[in-house]
């Protein structure tokens, strides 16, 4: 015999050949006796061996019983250690998604606070801004830029896009940056970005129609802090994702224009996961980081789409 029998006979079998009463087996499986008979007469007709001795009133296991029970036994019980380790996993551990700008920035920077706050779960973070499958992933949360409508997720809003003009100190002074029209006459990170013209539209700067060259396009405001750092140019960026940076001075905003979007961050996960502690936990604890900052950007950032 090749193939493994039937679960559902072999688990019958454990029970029945640890007890040595199919009555009680039938208790504990929440079979009949006939149900329990019947699984251990097709197992034992699969094997061709009689896996227990039937005397008056009562059955015991035969040798070939004696010789398989404890295996068997042994098997059901990593399996249920495996179920039970994998449940705690989940329990103490929260898995987080984020959009690599917000990710990598703002929340990576107060994630510690969350963790000392809740010091039984452990936190694993990766950043994507691909959409997380949910059903395909061990992730409880994700962070997402998007309109909040995603069929079967619970959509939290927490802030509108926004963006403006960031360049380092030595950029501003070396090209005597003192209106936003100057801006069009210097280098820019994806000159070619709908985020500029909606900028210069806001602050009533006429734009040409295409810009003279394309410039240095990059994946992330990560990638682009560094080359603003670098002195390569100004690049629209977040500035509430920067603001280690702004207040010491490696980076600054020469205008107080910021253009907000029609777009927003938020925190989805699974409608069935309502209520599940860690993530519920996560979730108070991003409001209120988020509400700590408020005072830094307009009020219209912070109003729900």
């Amino acid at each position: 015999m090749t193939r493994l029998p039937p679960l559902a006979a072999i688990r019958t079998f454990e029970v029945a050949g640890r007890l040595q009463n199919f009555s009680r087996a039938a208790e504990e499986l929440g079979l009949t006796q006939a149900a329990v008979s019947y699984q251990i007469r097709q197992l034992e007709d699969r094997i061709g061996r009689a896996l227990f001795v039937r005397e008056k009133g009562r059955v015991r296991l035969s040798e070939t019983g004696q010789r398989l029970l404890p295996a068997m036994s042994n098997a059901f019980a990593m399996m249920t250690d495996a179920f039970a380790a994998l449940g705690s996993d989940e329990a103490d551990v929260l898995t987080i998604n984020a959009a690599t700008s917000f990710g990598g920035t703002w929340l990576s920077a107060r994630i510690g606070s969350f963790q000392l706050l809740y010091p039984e779960l452990a936190v694993r973070m990766s950043m994507s801004n691909d959409l997380i499958d949910f059903d395909a992933s061990n992730v409880d949360v994700a962070i997402r830029m998007g309109r909040g409508q995603w069929p079967g997720l619970r959509a939290d809003f927490l802030m509108r896009q926004h963006l403006a003009p960031l360049a380092s100190p030595a950029f501003i002074a070396a090209h005597d940056i003192s209106e936003p029209a100057d801006l069009l006459r210097v280098q820019r990170l994806a000159p070619n970005d709908s985020w500029w013209a909606k900028w210069f539209a806001a602050v009533g700067v006429e734009t040409p129609p295409v810009p003279s060259q394309r410039g240095i396009e990059l994946d992330s405001q990560l990638q682009e802090a560094s080359a603003v750092q670098a002195g390569y140019g100004a690049a629209m960026m977040s500035p509430l994702f920067w603001q280690a940076e702004l207040a010491s001075g490696r980076m600054v905003q020469p205008f107080d224009t910021v253009h907000i979007s029609d777009r927003a961050l938020w925190l989805v996960h699974r409608e069935n996961r309502v209520g599940v502690r860690k993530i519920e936990r996560f979730r108070e604890w991003l409001h209120q980081e988020l509400a700590a900052d408020r005072h830094l950007l307009p009020a219209e950032l912070w109003a729900p789409l």
